[in-house]
């Protein structure tokens, strides 16, 4: 199964919606092979684009300096929401003697031409521009902008190749004149390279939905007139925006957060339990609450899986033991839908303590252990550090009493539940909430200990 996404544009530190677009892509990877089939996975990095050329002009610093440091904070923070590595990270600018080919091909076959700026693709050469996004070509011209340094036969044509100008990066480029790659033709080609060299095509293509058009209409538009047997994917796969408190992420508006300090001030998989919780492909929205509510969804599976553990060990390796694998396996053959994979294994974890008392259960902790890691959520050894039946008798009743608050549900949930109202006090910066918080679990016998990964409780003594 080849499968080419497009990777991040380090111009910026990433933000929560890169990572929920990658995630997904790195769970069905994950399904595939579980399913059996081998997997070659090309995840790119475009590091070579207008944004980063223009940071490093207000900045006066080199543009593979920004490039390369938002690259290696972006890297930190995908290894703490336990991602998977690409099997090939092509670099854009590794690539561009494979762009300038493709370019060549495209400008003999009549599909681009090169002009005063640069050399652009001539959208009218190819019928099918405008499918992908379901528009027609009468909406797109009507839309349709030149700016005034561009030098185009049609507004619709887009940039192949942008020749040099003072103090930008370039590459020598023979007949036409040195200059950088357009950010579409990086994409296509680098997707020829290594992944469809007989230009027969590959089978998933994803990014996300705001990728949709221009970025993907034009690689399929560059693509497929050079290609033996169209289309230049099976599948075009889009994950859905992310909102933060029902606004799109904007730094003007106050509410763009970099991935890595987020993870900071959350559990990484809680957050990667908060993404999962919704379709793939639908928009979603970022609350503090929201984030509160994965952790307890998390602290549930952790209950459960130490109720596992504590009275068996993981003997077998066969996962047809339970109907739950086979439910797990339809919910993601659905689309994968991972909303309802997780609320399987919700309903998998609410029964565990019954299971957990009868004889011949190693099978079902193993069979939870590694749904848990299909998802990407593999349990560690901090999840049975603590005992839940150590907790004090009467431990609800001297919570509600120091919180004056009703606590419905386990000891534990009640602990959990706390843990959450103080990582949103934190969150709001309101340090008095979070101290009276933690206080109040010390006085009724729990201690809580802050760490990069998050915060865990234990009884004291």
């Amino acid at each position: 199964m080849r499968i080419y996404v497009c990777g991040l544009t380090p111009s910026a530190r990433a933000h929560l919606g890169h990572a929920r677009s990658f995630l997904f892509f790195d769970v069905l990877r994950r399904y595939l092979m579980h399913r059996g089939y081998r997997v070659v996975f090309v995840q790119n990095v475009t590091d070579i684009d207008d944004r980063s050329i223009a940071e490093a002009r207000e900045t006066g610093r080199d543009y593979r300096e920004i490039v390369e440091g938002n690259y290696a904070d972006f890297k930190g923070s995908m290894r703490k929401l336990g991602m998977l590595d690409e099997d090939l990270e092509p670099y854009a600018t590794q690539f561009v003697p494979q762009i300038q080919q493709m370019i060549r091909e495209l400008v003999d076959a009549g599909h681009a031409y090169a002009s005063k700026d640069g050399i652009y693709y001539r959208v009218a050469s190819f019928p099918n521009y405008g499918k992908l996004a379901n528009r027609n070509l009468a909406e797109l011209e009507a839309g349709a902008r030149v700016d005034v340094d561009e030098q185009k036969e049609d507004p619709l044509d887009f940039a192949l190749w942008k020749f040099a100008k003072p103090d930008e990066p370039s590459w020598p480029f023979e007949p036409y004149g040195a200059g950088r790659p357009g950010w579409h033709i990086e994409c296509s080609a680098m997707a020829r390279a290594l992944l469809d060299p007989d230009g027969t095509g590959f089978d998933i293509h994803g990014g996300g939905a705001d990728l949709i058009f221009p970025h993907h209409e034009n690689e399929i538009a560059q693509s497929e007139p050079l290609m033996v047997r169209p289309p230049m994917a099976n599948f075009w796969v889009h994950g859905g925006l992310l909102l933060f408190d029902n606004k799109k992420m904007s730094k003007s508006l106050g509410n763009y957060e970099p991935l890595s300090d987020l993870l900071a001030r959350h559990d990484p998989q809680a957050i990667r339990l908060f993404l999962l919780q919704t379709s793939y492909a639908k928009v979603k929205n970022f609350t503090e609450e929201a984030i509160a509510g994965a952790a307890a969804a998390l602290g549930q599976l952790k209950r459960a899986y130490r109720a596992l553990s504590a009275r068996s060990e993981p003997v077998s390796t066969d996962l047809t033991k339970t109907g739950y694998v086979r439910r797990v396996e339809s919910d993601l053959d659905a689309d994968m839908n991972t909303a309802a994979a997780l609320a399987t294994m919700l309903e998998f974890a609410g029964g565990a303590d019954a299971v957990a008392r009868r004889a011949g259960d190693g099978e079902t902790l193993f069979e939870f252990a590694y749904l848990l890691g299909l998802l990407g959520i593999p349990p560690g050894p901090a999840w049975v550090e603590v005992s839940p039946a150590a907790l004090m008798p009467g431990f609800v009743e001297c919570l509600e009493a120091s919180l004056n608050q009703r606590f419905e549900g386990t000891p534990e949930a009640a602990v959990e539940r706390v843990v959450a109202m103080r990582q949103e006090a934190r969150a709001r910066k309101d340090w008095a909430d979070s101290d009276r918080l933690r206080d109040a679990l010390q006085n009724c016998g729990v201690v809580l200990k802050d760490s990069k990964e998050g915060t865990s409780w234990s009884v004291a003594g």
